[in-house]
């Protein structure tokens, strides 16, 4: 569990990341829908765990994970001209398939709410 101040700072951190993925004009993220999902960032703030989901499915997280690491320099440049924290933590990027599996269970309570409205038809 964080502190305040480590929870405010990640979130923080996570708004500058979608910045750069939004700006970034790498040919293996650009054209997909792809978020940071979470940031877990260390107590003292010098490491973080960036995880990176995408819409199409975790095919596509593994090749953001690939860009963004390839990335990692201009994002942490971007990150410490934007936030003022005394270290820019490193980052290590992981690809999560969390809105993959969010849509699928959507998908399913849809499919479950129309075999209810045709049971009650009946």
């Amino acid at each position: 569990m964080g502190t305040y101040k480590t929870d405010r700072t990640a979130e923080d951190i996570r708004r500058e990341i979608m910045s750069v993925i939004r700006n970034l004009k790498d040919p293996r993220i650009s054209g997909y829908l792809i978020s940071v999902s979470r940031i877990e960032l260390a107590r003292d703030l010098s490491y973080a765990k960036v995880y990176i989901s995408a819409l199409e499915g975790i095919d596509i997280s593994l090749r953001a994970v690939a860009a963004l690491t390839n990335a990692t320099g201009l994002i942490r440049r971007e990150i410490g001209s934007k936030i003022r924290i005394r270290k820019i933590p490193e980052l290590k990027f992981i690809a999560d398939n969390s809105i993959q599996q969010g849509m699928e269970i959507v998908e399913r309570m849809n499919i479950l709410g129309k075999d209810k409205e045709n049971s009650d038809e009946n």
